[in-house]
């Protein structure tokens, strides 16, 4: 169960607490177990400082306090800091990352024929890069007469491998199954099974998808439907 340590102080010298932070990164290279840490400033009073920290359990945390070098980082923060640090220790219940959930959405849902989502989750101006496709999809009418597109071609499904989010941005790497059903570029239809393998990264502003990127083996796609030779 992933573990959650929130860490607060008041200092006077909040540079040099982030020195600090610097300090243990650096020292601890290749042997923390943290996986992700946030240091933020109240806005209503600077010297009141949060420092996040996240693990894969609460066992890892304890791996990673016993470092030497993170004794002594803490002895120095203390020194730092004008009363003692408190520390309060979570367990994590529930961890919603909602930007993968939409990127989700836009895979699986049109798929299923459900354009709604594309109302739902594409900015009036986004713009879609499909290395591909001639020149950029501009707009959710034009990403739906694509989709549609292809739904005449294919019977086809996404199978999610794997998905990382950081900030506005949301990767996401999937295998695309599917069944020739119509003509595509000329292919009368076939009904051969074919499988392609992919990456999206999306870009969301607002809670809607503004940009995104995709990087598929259609070489792959093209050589299962006799389109090339293999």
């Amino acid at each position: 169960m992933t573990f959650v340590q929130i860490v607060e102080c008041r200092t006077e010298r909040p540079d040099e607490l982030n020195q600090l932070m610097d300090t243990w990164i650096e020292q601890t290279q290749g042997k923390r177990t943290a996986t992700h840490t946030m240091v933020g400033s109240d806005r209503e009073d600077a010297r009141h400082v949060v420092e996040i920290v996240e693990f894969p359990s609460y066992e890892a945390a304890m791996r990673n306090s016993a470092l030497p070098e993170t004794d002594r980082i803490f002895r120095e923060m203390v020194a730092l800091c004008q009363e003692p640090p408190t520390f309060t220790n979570l367990d994590l219940v529930r961890d919603e990352q909602l930007l993968k959930d939409a990127a989700r959405r836009l895979l699986l849902e049109p798929a299923d024929g459900d354009m709604s989502v594309i109302d739902d989750l594409v900015a009036p101006d986004y713009r879609d890069h499909d290395p591909s496709v001639d020149g950029d999809t501009v707009g959710p009418a034009a990403v739906k007469q694509m989709i549609e597109g292809y739904r005449r071609a294919f019977d086809f499904t996404f199978d999610i491998q794997s998905q990382i989010a950081e900030g506005d941005q949301v990767a996401t790497r999937w295998i695309w199954r599917a069944t020739h059903i119509g003509e595509y570029m000329g292919i009368p239809a076939s009904n051969k099974t074919i499988e392609s393998s992919g990456m999206t990264i999306w870009r969301f502003e607002d809670g809607k998808a503004k940009e995104g990127w995709w990087s598929w083996d259609a070489v792959a796609m093209m050589r299962q439907m006799g389109m090339m030779p293999g």
